[in-house]
C-alpha cells in the first residue's frame, strides 16, 4: 500500500498535477507529459493517453461548435468573416483546454487503476 493520499483523478487533471503526489506538474508545456515528477519522482514515461483525448476532442467539441455555427448562422446571419473571427480562435482554445483536461484525466485514471508498471 502507498503511503502517498489518494488524489482525485478529475482534481488531478483540472489542476494539471501529478496523479501520486497531488503536488509535482504533470505537463511540460502545453500537451507534454514530463519524464518525472519533480516533487516525488514518479515515472511517467508509461503512463500515455494515447489517442482517447483527440478522439473526444474531435467528436465532441466538433458536434458542440457545428451546432452553434448553424444555430448562429441561421439565428443572426452574420457575415462569412464573424464566423472565421468568432469559431476560429473558440474551436482551438477550447481543443487545447479539453486535450489537457482530457489527457490528464487518462493519466491519472491509469495511475489510479495501476494499468502501467512505471509508478515507483
Amino acid at each position: 500500500m502507498s503511503d502517498w493520499p489518494r488524489q482525485s483523478p478529475a482534481e488531478v487533471a483540472l489542476r494539471g498535477a501529478c496523479p501520486r503526489c497531488g503536488r509535482g506538474r504533470l505537463f511540460a508545456g502545453l500537451l507534454q507529459v514530463v519524464e518525472r515528477c519533480p516533487e516525488c519522482g514518479l515515472d511517467l514515461r508509461g503512463h500515455d493517453a494515447g489517442d482517447g483525448p483527440a478522439v473526444f476532442v474531435i467528436l465532441g467539441l466538433g458536434t458542440v461548435i457545428m451546432i452553434l455555427v448553424f444555430w448562429v448562422e441561421f439565428r443572426y446571419e452574420p457575415p462569412w468573416w464573424l464566423h472565421v473571427l468568432l469559431w476560429g480562435p473558440l474551436t482551438v482554445g477550447l481543443a487545447v483546454w479539453l486535450l489537457r483536461l482530457l489527457k490528464g484525466l487518462l493519466i491519472a485514471l491509469q495511475y489510479r487503476h495501476r494499468s502501467t508498471a512505471l509508478d515507483e
